[in-house]
């Protein structure tokens, strides 16, 4: 097998690139090419196809020709246990986890590697995104002007999700929270609190990193599927007093999509949510839920 390590420079850590793929292949040898462009030399490509039905694989295959990567493979389990998968070849002092789907901006390993070499107590290191239709086209730019600093309780009060595409993983991070639970489909929600949880600062740096393609397979597009994953991960906190207020949250996000295509579970929705819980974006929702046709 090709190595997939590349050449160390300055001693900078290792970062394992673990990128898990399913049915990808018309965005894949983009994808590849803007992680191989990185300017920061010391990473590892591990990629994890996760039973795809399409030519992925063997679109992968020829590709490794090209790109010194990893592959591996598993039947279809979902993004968090390719991710457990990928993580039992990693090496790496740092772990990136992008979707096949979208671009690296060339500065984005360095900038977020550069970050955790600084701050010890951060344990994962988020970034901005600039987001691009599906012909790659940019439409959106994220725009901050400081570093958000957050901690478990804000964390879970707000159901704060440092994303995948722009994530940045201390590894003895992602093992002190035990890796991700395979049985929660979706992975940046739980993977975020449970790092936070063993006591890491999560940092949201001002600075956009990649370009994240929205399309119809979205999975934020798939609501029912996000509002079950993050109710399963915020349950092991049921006792914690930011519990209700992150389900809230959660719930709220959730309705933005169910007023308009599910308003039996958007009343559903509604009801679960304690008075004293209720807000201006309860009734935001609850406007939307009466006025739209």
């Amino acid at each position: 097998m090709i190595s997939s390590a590349r050449p160390t420079v300055q001693n900078a850590p290792l970062v394992s690139i673990i990128a898990p793929c399913y049915n990808a292949e018309k965005y894949l040898e983009a994808a590849l090419e803007s992680i191989f462009a990185q300017d920061y030399e010391n990473f590892e490509v591990i990629i994890v196809d996760d039973g795809s039905t399409d030519n992925s694989i063997p679109m992968l295959q020829a590709l490794q020709a090209k790109y010194p990567f990893q592959l591996h493979t598993q039947a279809n389990q979902g993004v968090s246990a390719a991710l457990n998968h990928g993580l039992r070849y990693a090496k790496g002092t740092y772990v990136s986890t992008p979707d096949l789907d979208d671009i690296m901006l060339p500065s984005s390993v360095r900038i977020r590697a550069e970050y955790l070499d600084q701050h010890p107590e951060v344990g994962c290191v988020g970034a901005l995104i600039i987001y691009m239709d599906s012909d790659g086209n940019n439409i959106k730019y994220q725009s901050r002007d400081y570093v958000e600093r957050l901690h478990f309780d804000e964390a879970l009060r707000g159901a704060v999700v440092v994303g995948a595409p722009v994530a940045l993983y201390r590894m003895e991070a992602l093992q002190a929270a035990g890796g991700y639970d395979p049985d929660i489909k979706v992975q940046d929600f739980q993977i975020t609190l449970r790092i936070a949880r063993q006591g890491y600062r999560l940092d949201v740096l001002p600075v956009c990193v990649t370009r994240y393609r929205r399309h119809a397979n979205n999975l934020s597009r798939k609501y029912r599927v996000l509002l079950d994953a993050d109710l399963k991960t915020i349950e092991p906190y049921r006792d914690h007093p930011d519990y209700q207020s992150g389900r809230t949250f959660v719930i709220h996000k959730a309705l933005k999509y169910a007023v308009v295509t599910d308003k039996a579970h958007a009343w559903e929705l509604l009801r679960s949510i304690p008075w004293r819980y209720m807000n201006r974006t309860t009734w935001r929702r609850f406007k939307r839920l009466i006025l739209h046709r």
